[in-house]
């Protein structure tokens, strides 16, 4: 079997003999396609090409203050997701909120209460860190038979960017948090006040009071102007339009860690506080709804990602889990952040079964939903961080594993 290097220079070659040979008919053709007048002027903020047209999915409901949209990571570049394209998840709407009037307050078992205006947290010093943000509900589609068609709506509640803003740990010092605060409520202020629970000593680690993604504010669907960031962590628990931080001895018990966000087991007792997203990858090309256009050289590509660290090894499968080879894993690396795969493959045109996954820097292996499945029994609707098979017919159609 050859090796993926071995592989690699063969498609190599094979794709240089190709544009060789086609470089004098293009050479001619782009000179027929210059343009032959001046182009659109500079404008005050850019904008895409009307030639792309990805977006996110918006699934329908009834009541679209609470709901969703869908990143089309099959569309996404390299790791980092436009703003513009990040998932969104909503309980109560995108409040509009003026930045001149929002604050966030800091009390509770603190030596001093403190409110912060948006101008006084922009003067601290600050921090620019790239992490994903995962929905825990991400994926609920593959617990059962009927699985997701497609990459944007298995896994499209997903996504990453930088975030620029004031490390918690700092804000908490300035308020000197008390021994005796063992948690955190973190509040938001959209119409229904969404809160969570987090542990001080999360807290105190790698958490941000976030301004800034992409080199921006923040956009008002992401949380504008504040929103908290608990990196690795399920995203209902980075709280958007964060306006006040209590500390207290006990968690809160709210509804998004009572009512919802929990995992209900087969002898009837329930998970709560399963906090971290655990190692997840998925092949984004070839996927589904996509199509290979005969037989040949491709290469197989997707994104991995993990709450407890650094992503060290992604393994893919071309016969559905039988064997597995290592996939190339792109730099950078960064902990708790999406990072690239590749691999490259050649498809000799019959029925394939294309699985990738994912090894963490702590040594977990991203399982099998069966794997989950003889573990928290059929009742879940959370964290389901499976692995994702996409079938390769003879026509060169992918599709679900259904």
């Amino acid at each position: 079997m050859p090796t993926p290097d071995s592989s690699r220079r063969k498609f190599l070659a094979l794709t240089a003999t190709s544009a060789l040979a086609a470089c004098s008919k293009q050479e001619s053709e782009t000179a027929q396609e210059a343009p032959s007048r001046l182009g659109a002027p500079v404008s005050a903020y850019g904008g895409r090409s009307p030639h792309e047209n990805a977006t996110r999915l918006r699934p329908s409901t009834p009541t679209p203050e609470e709901a969703s949209s869908l990143t089309p990571l099959a569309d996404s570049q390299g790791i980092i997701t436009p703003s513009a394209l990040h998932f969104e998840r909503h309980h109560s709407g995108v409040p509009d909120i003026d930045p001149d009037k929002h604050q966030l307050t800091l009390h509770g078992l603190v030596e001093r209460p403190l409110t912060f205006s948006m101008s006084e947290l922009e003067r601290l010093p600050s921090a620019s860190l790239i992490y994903f943000v995962e929905c825990s509900g991400n994926s609920r589609s593959e617990w059962g038979s009927n699985k997701a068609s497609t990459v944007q709506v298995s896994h499209g509640m997903a996504s990453c960017s930088e975030w620029t803003g004031v490390p918690l740990k700092l804000l908490l010092a300035e308020a000197g948090i008390k021994p005796e605060a063992k948690w955190l409520i973190c509040e938001g202020g959209d119409a229904c006040r969404m809160s969570r629970s987090l542990p001080v000593e999360k807290a105190l680690d790698d958490c941000l009071v976030a301004y800034g993604q992409n080199g921006e504010a923040i956009r008002p669907e992401q949380g504008y102007p504040l929103r908290l960031i608990v990196p690795g962590w399920e995203g209902n628990i980075n709280v958007k339009w964060l306006r006040r931080i209590k500390a207290v001895a006990e968690p809160a018990m709210a509804r998004d860690e009572t009512a919802k966000y929990t995992d209900l087991l087969e002898d009837g007792k329930a998970r709560q506080f399963t906090f971290a997203m655990e190692a997840k990858s998925v092949i984004t090309y070839p996927s589904g709804g996509q199509s290979l256009s005969g037989p040949g050289f491709y290469e197989v590509r997707g994104l991995a990602w993990s709450g407890r660290g650094r992503i060290e090894k992604v393994e893919i499968s071309t016969d559905g889990g039988e064997t597995w080879q290592a996939a190339e894993v792109q730099e950078p690396r960064l902990p708790k952040a999406f990072t690239r795969f590749r691999m490259p493959w050649r498809w000799e045109g019959g029925e394939v079964a294309l699985i990738a996954r994912a090894i963490d820097d702590t040594g977990y292996i991203q399982p099998t939903v069966e794997e989950l499945i003889a573990v928290r029994g059929k009742h879940s609707d959370y964290h389901n961080n499976g692995q994702k098979l996409w079938k390769v017919g003879a026509d060169g159609k992918v599709t679900e594993n259904a």
